[in-house]
């Protein structure tokens, strides 16, 4: 969400009016004109029937005979019944709307990739039209595609079961997937809970952070603040698990400030939520972000940065020790793992990876946290906290370097080397999986195609003599089903040699620059009540300049 990737504000919004679409890119800035093309109140969700523009336009069954179609979905192995989504497609491309069934593209842009599927929760019924038609079908990230084609011609009724081929089970290992950051709006209420049942089960998501946010005017429209902890329990089932969180956040008016964080698992609300008159329209750029996360933290709540590297706070925070994970990619501020993630990591700081999807599910984007047993909210935020965890909006990824899992620490005191394995598994072509030591490619593998997904495993030889990280990511050009780029990348395996963590000068200079931009930018656009409270924003990053420059001083690396 920084001004680094997109149009100047006013630009963008008049983009949203002559549309009439909400781009991801305004996500925490929908206004009524830019969603006029809302829900009815009264009225289940169906697909937006779209012209009949050629190939690939959303086509209803209106005016001609139709067949009841009902759909099963199966698990090709166990013959269990498995939820997922559906697309199906006509003789000449167009896809079918399918009024019956909820949409996967609710919420989002009307030309969404989204918009083509629909949920079928084990089974499910729709009219479509008599003739040839070809049926898609996925099942949340470890299936293969199911493809049927089936002549529906001069049938009022007929049934069609696609038997889902898994490639993997990730879950028996212990890896639970998570999304930390989601909100809804303009939706009923029950809209919103047959959303979140519905949509998290088909996408084979199981630990679903629904958080609370502030924005004058536009939080009329946030039906996500209306779930309370308790209601979130009573939503959770069918092997999806909800929790309570709240982003706590800054912007100066017409851009980015300083920035936003995810406090999940929250016992009550941090207030205020929304900081300044960037966001509320009223009151001073005060207090810091800060003050709100170390509340959090006092009360055992799991902090998460989010948006990437947006965010004046981002830097000193990280440096102080008040956050447990960071997102990345969970909005249309990307960045890349270098200038967003591995500066830290640099330093010595462990961060593990992290991410969510921010207003509605918008693609397959979820964290991974490694437990045992059953989920529950607070072995998931241990292990996402303890670095456990890896991040992905298609390819699994698995590495081990001899013993040793994500999220530990090798610790030695003299060279070494270690073996090394790497797997990566997905429906779309990932092309390239690369091991990832301390912010280098020291070995990489080509993905191959097995039946109808890809994988790639790597086995190498590491020698170790300095302190460092190791991780594992893949290399992709290609995009998510969700029209997405393609990522997965673990949290690292940390390396303490003789006792100290990685701590590059160069790395630690650009932060310390970092923090001195931000307070430059401070002086030029916030606006304080008071002196004191300038002083208490200003200390924010002080300190952390003052702690990485003794840092600098004491042990730094070329």
């Amino acid at each position: 969400m920084t001004q680094r990737t997109r149009p100047p504000r006013f630009l963008a919004f008049l983009v949203v009016l002559v549309a009439g679409t909400c781009p991801r890119g305004l996500a925490h800035d929908h206004t009524a004109a830019a969603y006029r093309a809302s829900l009815s109140a009264d009225a289940d969700l169906a697909v937006a029937a779209a012209a009949d523009g050629g190939p690939g336009a959303m086509i209803q069954p209106r005016g001609a005979p139709v067949c009841r179609l009902t759909i099963r979905l199966v698990d090709a192995a166990t013959g269990k019944p498995l939820a997922g989504l559906v697309r199906i497609t006509r003789p000449d491309g167009n896809f079918v709307g399918l009024d019956r069934l909820f949409n996967r593209g609710t919420g989002l842009p009307k030309h969404h990739p989204g918009w083509q599927w629909s949920l079928v929760l084990e089974s499910a019924v729709a009219p479509v039209p008599q003739m040839p038609l070809v049926v898609s079908a996925l099942s949340g990230l470890e299936t293969e595609r199911g493809t049927r084609s089936i002549d529906l011609t001069g049938k009022d009724a007929a049934e069609l079961t696609i038997r889902m081929k898994r490639f993997s089970q990730v879950a028996k290992s212990g890896w639970r997937a998570g999304n930390t950051h989601l909100h809804l709006m303009k939706l009923t209420r029950r809209q919103a809970d047959r959303y979140l049942q519905s949509v998290c089960r088909a996408d084979g998501l199981e630990m679903v952070f629904v958080s609370y946010l502030r924005r004058v005017d536009a939080e009329r429209h946030y039906i996500s603040n209306t779930y309370t902890k308790e209601d979130l329990e009573q939503l959770s089932g069918d092997g999806v698990r909800f929790a309570h969180g709240e982003e706590h956040r800054h912007n100066f008016v017409g851009g980015e400030g300083y920035g936003h964080v995810m406090l999940l698992d929250i016992k009550e609300l941090i207030q205020p939520v929304s900081i300044g008159s960037g966001i509320m329209g009223k009151g001073p750029d005060w207090p810091p972000v800060r003050r709100g996360i170390e509340r959090a933290r006092r009360d055992g709540v799991t902090t998460v940065w989010c948006h990437g590297k947006w965010g004046l706070e981002e830097v000193p925070a990280h440096v102080a020790g008040t956050l447990d994970a960071h997102n990345i990619f969970d909005s249309v501020e990307r960045g890349t793992y270098e200038n967003v993630l591995y500066r830290f990591l640099d330093i010595g700081l462990r961060v593990p990876f992290s991410t969510g999807t921010d207003w509605f599910i918008f693609d397959f984007a979820r964290v991974y946290a490694r437990i045992d047993g059953p989920v529950t909210t607070a072995k998931w935020l241990a292990a996402l906290a303890g670095g456990r965890t890896f991040i992905t909006n298609g390819p699994l990824l698995t590495l081990r370097i001899d013993q040793h899992r994500v999220g530990d620490t090798i610790r030695l005191a003299e060279p070494g080397q270690f073996k090394v394995r790497g797997h990566a598994i997905g429906r779309q072509d990932f092309q390239k999986l690369e091991l990832v030591s301390s912010g280098k490619v020291v070995h990489s593998v080509a993905s191959r195609k097995v039946d109808g997904h890809f994988e790639a495993d790597m086995v190498f030889p590491l020698l170790v003599d300095s302190p460092g990280w190791v991780a594992l990511r893949v290399n992709s050009n290609g995009k998510s089903e969700m029209g997405e780029p393609l990522f997965a990348h673990t949290s690292p395996v940390y390396i303490e040699y003789s006792g100290k963590m990685p701590f590059r000068k160069v790395a630690a200079e650009r932060l310390v620059a970092d923090m001195k931009r931000a307070m430059r930018t401070i002086k030029e656009k916030a606006t304080f009540a008071t002196s004191a409270q300038h002083d208490d924003v200003m200390n924010v990053y002080r300190k952390g300049i003052d702690e990485l420059d003794k840092q600098i001083k004491q042990f730094s690396q070329p």
